[in-house]
């Protein structure tokens, strides 16, 4: 039983190290975002809308690639059917968002027209506490739930 639990310690403990991480990289993207939306529209406001989308793009990689594959490893791994169903539900609305960020990164990747910057930037900010939710559910449900087990 010991040697069970070094086990998943083992397994397990490095989630924390990822998750961090990329909670670091959301704080970050946080502050680009905010930065560029309080400010007005200037001569650096092209190369600003760059950096947060350079961001959002590793950002909502790191989840899709990195992090929820490591939280789905570790339900099935518990055996959490329950929370699986749930992750599965979470990763729909998350996909919603995805493709928006995709496409508004796209959209300023291939334009130098930010005329429709401002109203652009307030539906990502929607979209992203929509995601944000999502995640905070989907780390509560695969990771957070398990922690105690993990010791």
């Amino acid at each position: 039983m010991l040697e069970n639990c070094a086990s998943a310690k083992e397994r397990w403990g490095g989630v924390n190290d990822i998750i961090d991480r990329w909670l670091q990289e959301r704080q970050d993207m946080l502050v680009q975002y905010c930065q560029l939306s309080e400010s007005s529209a200037d001569a650096n406001t092209g190369e600003r809308v760059q950096k947060l989308c350079q961001i959002m793009v590793d950002y909502v990689s790191a989840g899709h690639f990195e992090v929820y594959d490591q939280l789905v490893k570790e339900g099935r791994d518990f055996e959490d059917q329950e929370a699986l169903k749930e992750a599965s539900e979470l990763f729909g609305r998350i996909d919603v968002t995805t493709e928006f960020a995709l496409d508004f990164n796209d959209k300023y990747l291939e334009t130098d027209d930010l005329e429709t910057i401002a109203t652009d930037l307030s539906k990502l900010g929607e979209i992203l506490a929509s995601r944000f939710d999502a995640e905070d559910r989907m780390i509560e449900v695969l990771h957070t739930a398990h922690k105690d087990l993990v010791v």
